[in-house]
């Protein structure tokens, strides 16, 4: 875990608390994500356990987690992996809170760069933009159903696809978008850390 073990209010007028994440907060940390997500182009990234990552944030809302953020520190480039604020408190400044409690964290410990990968969401990619974010690099996310598939891949060994998660140049995205219901811009986000 990085930095300090401590607890935060957030800031005025946001009543969450900010405090690490504990392994007992697993299953509304699990809730928070999935309800979260669910009105996102990431809807379907849906996972069954957490995964551990460097730094882990919740929010809190009496017991009940309002908001995650989760980063991944390799080196002195850091990577959120989460962010994400249950429905009911969005809007209320939580995901903005819990990046100021992270980042003189990720600055102490050398990290120069953070940066996310998000899809063509308007609200994520304002809350990207408000706080200093700008978008490095971008390519296609093609999600590909069973019926698409029969035009782009052929199988053996006896598997039937069912469908596939793609990856495509930026440059194809008209052609993409007329060949598959499912596509998204996967863009970079990146914001620039004191030293």
């Amino acid at each position: 875990m990085l930095g300090a073990s401590g607890r935060s209010r957030g800031t005025p007028g946001r009543p969450a608390e900010i405090r690490n994440y504990e392994p007992a907060d697993e299953a509304s940390w699990l809730r928070c994500r999935v309800l979260g997500f669910l009105a996102t182009n990431h809807f379907d990234d849906v996972c069954q356990a957490k995964r551990r990552t460097d730094l882990e944030l919740v929010a809190l809302d009496g017991d009940v987690i309002a908001g995650i953020l989760d980063v991944s520190v390799p080196g002195a480039d850091a990577t959120i992996d989460t962010v994400v604020v249950h429905p009911d408190r969005q809007g209320e400044g939580i995901a903005t809170a819990l990046l100021a409690e992270a980042v003189p964290r990720l600055e102490r410990c050398g990290v120069r760069t953070l940066d996310a990968w998000t899809r063509e969401d308007g609200p994520a990619l304002n809350w990207f933009a408000r706080n200093g974010f700008t978008e490095s690099e971008h390519y296609l996310h093609v999600h590909a159903s069973a019926d698409e598939l029969g035009t782009v891949l052929t199988a053996r060994h006896g598997l039937v696809p069912a469908g596939a998660f793609l990856h495509a140049r930026i440059e194809r995205e008209a052609e993409m978008r007329q060949r598959f219901e499912r596509v998204h811009v996967c863009r970079r986000m990146v914001r620039e850390l004191r030293p």
